[in-house]
């Protein structure tokens, strides 16, 4: 069952989350992916406003950011869950602060610091982002992508000087010539090909287990739209036309910087699949029979904080939570 946002019908509809409450999405996703959940208030107009009494603020909460990029998490009843830190228990430079927004009369920062013995545990993103609850979720992968950020910003692009942070983490400016570097996204493309019918394409890289696979992906080029990288990325990857190329979805992924947005395509004819050495393992057909198999060996789907583990769930017609069963 295709679950693309169709042209005709960009309507949101709405989807209750675990608390209760209700949420756009678009119409024809089931669910938003994993980090696509943010319902704080990012503040934007206020980021000036509070850079210098940022970590001065006795009633922010922070959340930590290692060199790692892990943070602290609790084992609360509900499940995992961030552990915030108050602002005067914190050492680190106000030059490794951001502030991420509001929520519930509650304002939220990150902070650069290193691990403690207070959390429960140490957690990456992709360990906990497809668990923890919508506000922790959103709140995450923002203070990830900033401190990613920070952390290749730290000197000025046109001359090599050290720049400086301002704008309560969001800017850092060159006191030599003057520029400002602000955080970016690279957008990216994903895409599920089938074949109209009951399969699909999934791919391998090199680097993943034999029996982890994934649906094809690449970034947007200069002077391309996404879905000409559709097409080009699909063609490269294993030598297959496609058309019918559909928008679903889209998911941050600040591991650096890139922002996923989600297709499907589907390919006319009868086309011979040609894997690309150079950016694929291995690719092939499957059915969905095949994927939904309980006693399955391969392929294993992508973990469920991923855009990919999305697409491919959706295009199976059964919600996450049915295909992690099995």
């Amino acid at each position: 069952m295709s679950q693309a946002i169709s042209a005709e019908d960009p309507r949101p509809t709405t989807a209750t989350t675990d608390a209760g409450t209700t949420r756009s999405v678009p119409r024809g996703v089931t669910v938003r992916p994993a980090l696509s959940r943010a319902v704080h208030d990012r503040d934007g107009l206020r980021r000036r406003e509070v850079h210098a009494t940022l970590g001065h603020d006795p009633d922010i909460r922070v959340l930590v950011v290692t060199d790692e990029y892990l943070v602290p998490v609790l084992e609360a009843k509900g499940g995992p869950a961030l552990d915030f830190r108050e602002a005067d228990a914190m050492d680190s430079d106000p030059q490794d602060w951001a502030y991420l927004g509001t929520h519930g009369g509650i304002s939220y920062a990150m902070a650069r610091g290193e691990r403690d013995v207070r959390a429960d545990q140490w957690m990456s993103l992709r360990d906990i982002g497809a668990e923890v609850s919508d506000l922790d979720a959103g709140l995450l992968v923002q203070a990830v992508g900033l401190a990613h950020w920070h952390d290749r910003s730290r000197h000025c692009t046109l001359c090599g000087a050290v720049t400086e942070v301002r704008d309560a983490g969001w800017v850092r400016h060159c006191p030599v010539d003057r520029s400002d570097i602000f955080p970016r996204t690279d957008p990216a493309m994903i895409v599920l090909v089938h074949d109209g019918g009951d399969r699909c394409v999934l791919g391998r890289q090199s680097v993943w287990p034999t029996d982890r696979f994934s649906v094809l992906a690449g970034f947007v080029e200069p002077g391309e739209s996404a879905e000409q990288a559709v097409a080009r990325e699909v063609f490269e990857e294993v030598r297959l036309t496609v058309t019918d190329i559909r928008y679903v979805t889209s998911q941050p992924w600040p591991l650096p910087q890139s922002l996923m947005l989600g297709f499907t395509a589907r390919v006319d004819g009868d086309q011979a699949l040609v894997v690309d050495q150079d950016e694929l393992v291995e690719a092939a057909w499957f059915s969905r029979a095949e994927i939904s198999n309980p006693d399955r060996i391969r392929p294993k789907l992508p973990p469920p904080v991923s855009i990919a583990y999305q697409l491919i769930t959706d295009w199976l017609g059964e919600s996450p939570a049915a295909a992690a069963r099995s």
